[in-house]
């Protein structure tokens, strides 16, 4: 599983070019919104976490993790997502938004398609075109960096319990072995039935340049009939000069292995 790698990387970078170019003046074509609390709430630290089963060990709960993952990736052959990428400010003008369509086709072939645009045409080029970019030649194997979420990139500790959306789930501390700016710390919410990735909150391993003096990321996955597909992305980037901005991502998959779906997490698509 690749968790933070180049994609993002390389989106933050570019979002700190794209502060510095627009600024604050508007550009026609944008929408403006305020941050609701749930946006608030998405970003916001773990409550109290209940204690962790003593009968769990670190160990088997990751080489769960890992067989599972496995098995998953081995049944998925195809798969189409409707995603909505956007940088907007925390006063919530959007500065960029494109729509766009990603067919994967196992075992390694991306391809997008561009449904709609708005705002800066700068922002989108240096950011979201970019990131788009960079994950179809991530998937080709063109760019690989390993950032798994397995042993031999992170240790882990398992610190406590806590349900989400109903799944019941382990948290565990993440801590990378390496000072990686492919990898990140953080914590990771893994359900407890079907040993998926539920959630992802850190930031990265190593810092990524002078200019961007923090970034936070937050990851939320959906369980759609046997598979775990990421649902909400948002990392929020601090600028020195220019202050922080949000890069969002909002995925709604549409047809999995051929068959369509559409409907709300955690129901199952039809067949073929």
């Amino acid at each position: 599983m690749r968790l933070y790698t180049t994609i993002t990387r390389r989106a933050l970078v570019t979002l700190l070019l794209a502060g510095a170019l627009v600024g604050g003046t508007a550009t026609p074509g944008q929408s403006r919104r305020s941050v609701s609390p749930d946006d608030r709430d998405f970003l916001a630290p773990p409550e109290t976490l209940n204690p962790p089963q003593p009968s769990v060990a670190d160990e088997q709960l990751f080489s769960n993790v890992v067989s599972h993952n496995e098995l998953r990736n081995a049944s998925l052959r195809q798969y189409s997502v409707l995603r909505t990428y956007s940088v907007i400010d925390l006063n919530g003008k959007v500065h960029a938004k494109e729509t766009v369509r990603l067919d994967y086709v196992a075992p390694d072939k991306k391809t997008f398609v561009k449904l709609s645009e708005e705002g800066s045409g700068i922002v989108r080029h240096l950011v979201l075109n970019r990131l788009m970019d960079s994950e179809t030649a991530a998937a080709s194997g063109k760019e690989h960096h390993d950032s798994s979420l397995t042993p031999a990139n992170y240790v882990f500790h398992l610190v406590g319990q806590e349900d989400l959306g109903g799944r019941h789930c382990f948290v565990v501390e993440a801590q990378p072995k390496r000072q990686d700016k492919y990898l990140f710390e953080g914590k990771v919410w893994i359900d407890s039935a079907d040993f998926a990735v539920v959630k992802i909150a850190g930031h990265p391993a190593r810092k990524l340049s002078f200019w961007i003096s923090r970034a936070d990321f937050v990851r939320q996955y959906e369980k759609i009939g046997d598979f775990w597909f990421p649902a909400k992305d948002e990392t929020i980037v601090d600028v020195r000069l220019y202050g922080k901005k949000i890069l969002r991502i909002e995925h709604r998959t549409e047809s999995i292995n051929g068959g369509a779906f559409s409907g709300t997490a955690n129901a199952a698509p039809p067949s073929p």
